[in-house]
């Protein structure tokens, strides 16, 4: 029993496993919010930054702070040390700079990046999220002015969390259960593809019966994928549906799949309706595969990996979260061939009363 199961009992763990720590480890320390954002070169500024899971109050005499201006390469690179830190509480900062007269810049205006250090929460950055205006340019003097700080040793956290990112926030986990549900989604199908093949070949009517099943938990798992997907753009894009080529062509193609059912609904004959549902399944994941990954990348769209828009890279999907992504993705995918196979017997449980 427990041989035969076996596949079962992994999905179950790998599902539990996904949940609890998926939802129970903490995201980074990261800057949530930092005001103002624009500054003159030449001034003494004080900008206030609202931490995210940070703990500045632990690490009050050990903090440091700076900007950075990046240049062409690495050995141009420009630091300005912040002069002052003053610890209100655990999530908020006050920095103080003396910006140099000029920039080591060619242009009056440039963007710098914030980067705090400390001992608890390790070294955090807010790339690119200060903006910095001179009233004329000086490229050398500004290369000299802000040679004088370097960073020489940044603090790491050396916990267990995920990556943390200024639009996601916590909903990043979603990570675990709405992609990995598309996976399990296009591993259905295509066996389902299979399935019809077979069919075609050797008009065997359990061909035809485990295809259905595998639509049937494909389609399902197909909805809930757009779900998790509607919920995710609504905190990250701000609507439940905002007509993205990538949610308008994955409706179209569950669309596609629901005619199967239609059509499997329209005919009395069951082996006519085996031949062209059978048919009619190759066709719909032949276009499934453009509808959901070519023609997306051919257009704008506020999807990772589409239009333009990068996918999640290393620093997204760190090793910490790989840790349950790939099991989560092996998790979900059993579960759907194991609903498939309970949809089967429910099926030949049918077919075996309507003959009788």
């Amino acid at each position: 029993m427990i041989r035969q199961s076996w596949w079962k009992i992994l999905a179950v763990l790998l599902l539990v496993y996904t949940f609890v720590a998926g939802l129970l480890v903490p995201l980074k320390p990261g800057i949530a919010e930092v005001s103002p954002r624009a500054f003159k070169a030449g001034s003494e500024v004080e900008m206030t930054v609202t931490g995210y899971n940070s703990m500045y109050s632990k690490a009050k005499n050990d903090l440091n702070a700076w900007l950075k201006l990046s240049g062409e390469n690495a050995k141009d690179e420009r630091v300005l040390k912040a002069s002052s830190i003053q610890v209100i509480n655990d999530r908020t900062l006050k920095l103080a700079f003396k910006l140099p007269e000029y920039l080591p810049s060619e242009s009056k205006d440039d963007v710098c990046s914030l980067i705090l250090d400390s001992p608890v929460d390790g070294a955090i950055v807010l790339p690119e999220g200060i903006a910095l205006t001179q009233d004329s340019v000086n490229f050398q003097e500004g290369l000299d002015l802000w040679s004088v700080d370097k960073i020489i040793h940044l603090n790491v956290n050396s916990g267990l969390t995920f990556p943390y990112r200024s639009v996601l926030y916590e909903t990043i986990r979603n990570q675990y259960y709405h992609v990995p549900l598309w996976f399990a989604m296009l591993f259905l199908f295509l066996f389902s593809v299979g399935f019809s093949v077979r069919y075609l070949r050797t008009f065997d009517a359990d061909a035809d019966h485990r295809t259905l099943a595998l639509n049937r938990a494909g389609f399902a798992f197909g909805i809930l994928g757009l779900i998790t997907g509607a919920i995710w753009a609504k905190y990250t894009w701000g609507a439940y549906w905002s007509w993205d080529v990538k949610q308008n062509m994955t409706a179209v193609a569950l669309l596609i799949y629901a005619a199967y059912f239609i059509l499997r609904g329209a005919f009395q004959d069951e082996e006519k309706k085996a031949r062209l549902s059978a048919v009619y399944n190759i066709f719909a994941f032949a276009a499934l595969i453009p509808l959901i990954f070519v023609i997306p990348r051919l257009t704008d769209s506020l999807h990772p990996g589409n239009g333009g828009n990068p996918a999640f890279g290393k620093d997204d999907l760190d090793n910490t979260m790989r840790m349950v992504f790939y099991p989560a993705g092996i998790g979900w995918t059993l579960l759907g061939f194991w609903i498939a196979a309970i949809a089967y017997r429910i099926e030949k449980l049918q077919s075996k009363l309507l003959d009788a």
